[in-house]
């Protein structure tokens, strides 16, 4: 069974900057689209950052010039540096894989438990 594992979450004061990393264990085949997405108290969850297998990274509008998306392909991995952050980025961010599943290229979509991001001072 495929799982997501977030990592890196935390506390940051505002200026400040955390690296999110997301692994998907046990995916033979890969995976095709990697993102990032978050939840703030009373919000809807929106995509933060998303990047396809050989594609352009994509950013909510909010984050651009702040959060860059990477991925290491080898390894299953992808990451989410925030610089610069904000408390307007306090939320609890999932990451997001479309994990291959056959030879074909399906995919099936899987979530990561969620990491809390505060900033606060």
């Amino acid at each position: 069974q495929v799982q997501l594992v977030e990592s890196g979450g935390g506390l940051v004061q505002p200026g400040g900057s955390l690296r999110l990393s997301c692994v998907a264990s046990r995916s033979r085949l890969g995976v095709n689209t990697m993102g990032w997405y978050r939840q703030a108290p009373g919000k809807e969850r929106e995509m933060v950052a998303v990047i396809a297998s050989g594609g352009t990274p994509r950013y909510v509008d909010s984050v651009k010039g702040r959060f860059t998306i990477s991925r290491d392909n080898a390894k299953n991995t992808w990451y989410l540096q925030m610089n610069n952050l904000k408390p307007d980025d306090t939320a609890v961010y999932y990451c997001y894989g479309r994990v291959v599943v056959n030879v074909e290229g399906a995919g099936i979509d899987y979530w990561g438990q969620g990491t809390l991001v505060t900033v606060s001072s």
